[in-house]
């Protein structure tokens, strides 16, 4: 029977060929949305899992965290900086961070923070060192840049016809290892590198005045009796924007004291969980705004679920459509087999040999298309995680779990109905009527 149904199927090929291909797209698609909407929800949750709670200026939850975590560009209002002179005071507090962005170089963001940030969310470094002074910078570990290089910051970017500071420039003195976060493509640098470029911060260094709209979500006393950034409203930046300069050879200077400028964002790691929630809530008051990152994942990955739901319909629709189309052919084709049928019966062929014969045939080409669409499936989530991690740099862990094993045992179990309604058919033919058509 076996040797039958494989000669059947090398006669039939291109017709199953056909079956194949259809199964093989319709299980990709749902396939692929399953994977790519779980990556997503696992590769943000651990790129924010070493930051338990950030602090800004009142505004949207979203873009703080966006901002801040996943270093997606964007103007934020700025919160007083003598919020992380309390809060590195706090008793409640393990270490504040600072962040401030804005600039960039070759397409990486330039990201100034603190050392205390560095070692405390990062596994290490995979050569050279923390920066220690002023004109050092740290690379993550997708930055394609060697220890040495020099870098000369770009207000904004590329892109946005940023302006280039032409007359300052960073040393790169370390690698850190993987984190698999949006910071293995970013550049660290001191955060008073970073106020000193753009002439802020003068109590913290050697700065030479205020650059007057150039916040950009840097630091920036120009900006705080509004409370927000005023980036690109000219249109341009023009070098008379640009008054700061950095002393390359200065050492930081970490103990933040009074009178420090605007932050887009500070990362802060409570002692304790009691503690983070007595922060969140103090620090969600007035002109702060105090967010966990997990919080505002949760309400993106319910935008998720909404936008899996809606392409999982999509995807079960044509599924259905191609399960609808395979009856057609099966059934048309079980028609014009029925002499076949009928001279098996004549020559001593069993109802239940006939019955598994023409089972087999569909229940196979069915399964293949499924195999091969969960392959293809896989293929496509993969790609998609790729070009996300290049341009995120999120790495999105893709791969089957249970669940996926239960689809693929349902819509085998479905492929196994299916081709029993053609096999039915074919098992009810008599033989004499059969010779007869």
């Amino acid at each position: 029977m076996i040797g039958f149904i494989l000669a059947d199927l090398r006669r039939l090929w291109l017709g199953g060929a056909v079956v194949v291909l259809l199964v093989a797209l319709a299980t990709a698609l749902g396939v692929a949305v399953t994977l790519q909407e779980r990556s997503l929800r696992l590769g943000s949750a651990r790129a924010a899992d070493k930051f338990d709670l950030v602090i800004g200026a009142a505004g949207s939850e979203t873009q703080l965290i966006l901002s801040s975590i996943f270093l997606q560009a964007a103007p934020l209002p700025l919160v007083d900086g003598a919020v992380l002179t309390k809060l590195a005071a706090d008793p409640r507090v393990a270490w504040a961070a600072p962040v401030g962005f804005g600039d960039s170089f070759a397409g990486y963001p330039i990201v100034g923070t603190t050392t205390s940030l560095v070692s405390n969310t990062t596994p290490g470094f995979a050569e050279g060192k923390i920066f220690a002074l002023e004109g050092e910078a740290v690379l993550g570990a997708a930055v394609n840049l060697s220890l040495g290089a020099e870098i000369k910051p770009m207000h904004g970017s590329a892109e946005t016809g940023g302006h280039t500071h032409t007359e300052i420039a960073y040393t790169v003195v370390g690698r850190l290892q993987p984190t698999g976060t949006p910071w293995d493509r970013a550049i660290l640098v001191p955060i008073q590198a970073v106020w000193h470029v753009h002439g802020l911060g003068g109590d913290h260094g050697h700065a030479q005045g205020h650059g007057e709209g150039d916040a950009d979500t840097h630091a920036g006393e120009d900006h705080q009796g509004d409370g927000h950034d005023h980036a690109h409203e000219d249109g341009g930046h023009p070098e008379a924007e640009h008054h700061g300069g950095i002393d390359p050879d200065a050492p930081i200077a970490e103990n933040f004291g009074d009178g420090l400028p605007g932050l887009p964002a500070i990362l802060v790691k409570p002692k304790t969980i009691a503690d983070a929630y007595r922060l969140r809530q103090e620090y969600r008051s007035g002109n702060t705004l105090g967010v966990f990152p997990g919080e505002v994942l949760t309400g993106l990955y319910a935008t998720l679920g909404d936008a899996k739901a809606v392409l999982s319909a999509v995807a079960a629709g044509s599924q259905a459509l191609v399960a609808a189309s395979l009856m057609l052919v099966t059934v048309i084709h079980v028609g014009q087999r029925r002499r076949q049928i009928g001279a098996l019966r004549a020559f001593g062929a069993p109802r239940g040999s006939v019955f598994a014969i023409v089972w087999l045939e569909l229940f196979v080409l069915v399964a293949l298309g499924v195999g091969i669409g969960f392959l293809l499936g896989l293929g496509a989530a993969h790609i998609g995680a790729q070009l996300f991690t290049a341009k995120s740099g999120v790495i999105l862990p893709v791969g089957f779990t249970g669940e996926d094993l239960r689809l693929a045992l349902f819509l085998l179990g479905f492929a196994a109905v299916l081709a029993a309604i053609p096999a039915l058919l074919a098992y009810r033919q008599s033989p004499a009527a059969a010779l007869r058509a």
